[in-house]
Formats: C-alpha cells, sequence, structure tokens
C-alpha cells in the first residue's frame, strides 16, 4: 500500500540506505532546506549508524560500536530529515514510488506493514555486501563484515572460542590448544582484521583470561591474487605483509579457497586449513534489491550504472553513489572504486547536482579525486600511499604520519554529519575513552 505523508506538496528527495554516502547527503539536504519546501527521506535497513571501515574493530572488540554509532532518529531530528526504518524492496519509476518490505520483529511478527513512499528524487545509496562468488559452504560457515550485527557476532564466537581454550590451559597447563582463525581475502579488511585480532588478544589477560595470550592466536590469511593489498603500491604491501608475519599471521598468497565446511576451508590445490572461526572478506557486490529496479540499467555484478553526473541513464530522476553505483567516468578504463572517500565525494557532487536540478541550472559531471590508500595494521603499524593520482601515488608513508592520516579519514565524516562543534566533541571524547574505558568490549 501507498503511505500517506502529510507533506505531499513538498518536493520529496528519498534517499535509500544510510552508509557514509547516504547519512552525508541526508545531512547537507537537511541542512540546507530543512522541512518548509521540502521534505528529505532517509530509509535504511538498521536503525544506526556505524562507518563500515571501523566494523573490523567492532569485530574484535577494540571498539565499542555503542559510543560510535550514531541513532538515525535523533540525527533526523537535529538536522532536518526524516527517516523510515525499512528495506528496500523495489521501485516503480512511472508512479515515482519506492517501496518498502514489511518489516519483522525477532518472533516474526510484522512490525510495519509494506508500504510505499513517493518521491520527486531518488537516490539509491544502499551499499554493498561482501561477494561469496557461490562458494560451496561459505555462506553457512563464515562470517561477513557487512554490519554491525554481524561484528557483534563475530567477536561473541571469538570471546567463547578464547574461554575455552583459556580453560581448557588451566585444566592441562601443557594444552596445544589454540583459536584458530582463517580469513579469505588479502584486501584491506582482512588485512585489518588480522592485524587487530593480535591487538585483542594481547588485552585478554587484563579480562579474566590471564592464562591466555597472544601466542595461542593462530591466524591465517588466504589471498587468491598474487599478493595483498593490490591497490597498494608493491613495496607497501611487503611491508605490510612482513608486519603481519611479525605479528604471527600465516599469510597465502596464490591460494584459492574453493569449499568452506563446519571444520575449516579446502584450498583449490586440495590442502586444508583448519579453523574455529571463519572471515571471509574477499569481494563485494552490490546488495540485491528482491524486486528489482524497474528497468534501470545495471552491471553484472548488479551495480547500478550511472553517467558522469550520478544520474541514471534510464532514469534522470534517479541518482546512485556509493558502493551500488557503477561509474566510469570519462577517459577512464576502470570504474570508480567502492572507496569510503569515493563515497564522501559523490555525496558532495550529488548534493550540489540535485541543487543544480531543482533550480534547472545544468548538472556538473563528478570528478573523482584519488587521495590514496591507507591500510591500518592497529596500533603495530599504518601503511599507505597519500595523494594519489595527483603524484602517480608515489607519495608512500608509513608508520606514525599513516596512522594519523588514517584517523583523519574517521574524523572528517564524523564533522561532515554532526558539524564542527559537535564532531570535534565527539573526536575529544574519543581521545579520552581511550583512557578511561577498558580496552576490549567484551559483551
Amino acid at each position: 500500500m501507498s503511505r500517506p505523508s502529510p507533506q505531499s506538496n513538498k518536493i520529496q528527495i528519498v534517499i535509500v540506505g544510510g552508509g557514509a554516502a547516504g547519512l552525508e547527503l541526508a545531512t547537507r539536504l537537511g541542512k540546507r532546506y530543512g522541512r518548509k519546501r521540502h521534505d528529505i527521506i532517509l530509509v535504511d535497513r538498521n536503525r544506526t549508524h556505524i562507518w563500515k571501515p571501523l566494523l573490523h574493530e567492532v569485530a574484535t572488540g577494540s571498539l565499542d560500536a555503542n559510543m560510535d554509532e550514531v541513532g538515525y532518529r535523533s540525527h533526523c531530528h537535529r538536522w532536518g530529515y526524516r527517516y523510515f526504518y525499512g528495506v528496500l524492496a523495489g521501485i516503480d519509476r512511472a508512479g515515482r514510488q519506492v517501496h518498502l518490505a514489511p518489516v519483522q520483529d525477532d518472533t516474526g511478527r510484522e512490525v510495519i506493514a509494506a508500504h510505499s513512499i513517493r518521491y520527486d528524487y531518488l537516490v539509491l545509496a544502499y551499499g554493498s555486501v561482501t561477494n561469496d562468488f557461490e562458494t560451496p559452504g561459505v555462506a553457512e560457515n563464515c562470517t561477513f563484515l557487512d554490519s554491525r550485527a554481524q561484528a557483534d557476532r563475530f567477536r561473541d564466537r571469538l570471546l567463547d572460542q578464547c574461554l575455552r581454550v583459556s580453560r581448557t590451559m588451566t585444566a592441562d597447563p601443557v594444552s596445544d590448544a589454540h583459536v584458530r582463525v582463517a580469513i579469505v581475502g588479502g584486501g584491506a579488511t582482512g588485512v585489518e582484521l588480522s592485524a587487530e585480532l593480535f591487538n585483542a588478544a594481547a588485552a585478554l589477560g587484563y579480562y579474566g583470561l590471564e592464562v591466555f595470550d597472544r601466542s595461542r592466536l593462530e591466524v591465517t590469511l588466504i589471498e587468491a591474487g598474487p599478493r595483498i593489498l593490490p591497490a597498494l603500491p608493491e613495496r607497501l604491501a611487503e611491508a605490510a605483509r612482513r608486519e603481519l608475519e611479525v605479528l604471527g599471521v600465516r599469510v597465502l598468497t596464490n591460494t584459492p579457497v574453493t569449499a568452506s565446511d563446519a571444520e575449516g576451508m579446502t584450498t583449490g590445490s586440495g590442502a586444508r586449513i583448519d579453523a574455529d572461526l571463519q572471515v571471509w572478506a574477499a569481494g563485494v557486490k552490490a546488495a540485491p534489491v528482491a524486486g528489482g529496479l524497474n528497468g534501470l540499467e545495471m552491471s553484472r555484478s548488479g551495480q547500478i550504472v550511472v553517467d558522469p553526473t550520478l544520474q541514471s541513464p534510464t532514469d534522470a530522476r534517479i541518482f546512485a553513489i556509493g558502493d551500488c553505483a557503477l561509474c566510469v567516468l570519462p577517459g577512464r578504463d576502470r570504474p570508480v572504486p567502492p572507496r569510503a572517500q569515493a563515497a564522501h565525494q559523490m555525496a558532495t557532487a550529488v548534493f550540489g547536482n540535485l541543487n543544480r536540478l531543482m533550480d534547472g541550472q545544468p548538472l556538473r559531471p563528478f570528478v573523482y579525486k584519488d587521495h590514496g590508500s591507507l591500510v591500518s595494521l592497529s596500533r603495530f603499524s599504518t601503511v599507505g600511499t597519500l595523494m594519489g593520482n595527483l603524484v602517480g601515488g608515489k607519495l608512500a608513508i608509513e608508520g606514525r604520519l599513516a596512522r594519523i592520516v588514517y584517523l583523519s579519514l574517521y574524523r572528517m565524516h564524523l564533522i561532515t554529519i554532526h558539524g564542527w562543534l559537535k564532531g570535534v566533541a565527539l573526536i575529544v571524547v574519543g581521545h579520552v575513552n581511550k583512557i578511561v574505558r577498558p580496552k576490549l568490549k567484551l559483551h
């Protein structure tokens, strides 16, 4: 059914997806227009937002998501947009409506019936999910890190396994018990999670697991390609590999995984990798939409094809940004990469183009500026490149400087969605929490 809107006489802009791109755009539009003549609506399947690059820290307990997440309902009240809790089920381009699936609670009872929201302009920013490439057993046995719920689930399983090993060692001090973690995917998520696990293991001794330390952690990082971190120069990728191996990570390259079961993984050569916990971080694809997108041009991987203005070539009233968009800019062979910096820049570009569209002005093409790539190896190291295309991607940085720049990316996100005053206050509070709060979230 169509959900009635008391503000139907207003220009209605609907944004589906409250990730980095969608939330930043909703904040900018709400701040610019408020609710007098415009109705800015943000739709998301979650009640809170957390910056996706932080999920590996949530998964290890190094970050308390309760302190860093943003509640959409309170945020929308502050910034002049409306928030709808729901899952995109499809769109009706002729009727200019977004269809939302029914929402159910954990007992299966319906909370919100299926309904539709009209739009004058629609921005699709529903992001990506992990691509398991239909590898047998992966969906059933591996953890993905696409949401806070998945990160929380992994943390609980990790702590349970650490407790099992600790109890075993208490009963039998010469036991060879270990926590075995296999991580598939040598990109940023897999590498950062591998390092963060050792940071967490080192802290567990302070919280009741006195006989457990990082020597009882066995982490295997598995990459099908010839090296980890293909987005970085080979020298930096090799430096990251050496750092991981010093920590104790076993790094396997040129090792495709062909199957997963409850006890571990099988590689293309037939070798076995036994694991108590398995994480799949080997690629992403656009999040599927159950009812389809009513004829919008799509890529083979399910992304929405967009013009340089970030509009769908099928429908000029529909924009797509972030990981769900496939944008190949003029003169480029490859699409804009699915990174947080791209999502931020796309949100800024669409904000400007929506303003121009409503004012009857010509739209401007999106210009992607590659500011480089940074990968954090927890408190142990950070590696990456700065300035990207501006200097050919050759300005390599490591260590403390790289760590400062890495942290600044999240701080910029905080300032964008909260404003300077609250954003800076949250940054200060974050520093204080690192001192006064426990090192790990154990519940």
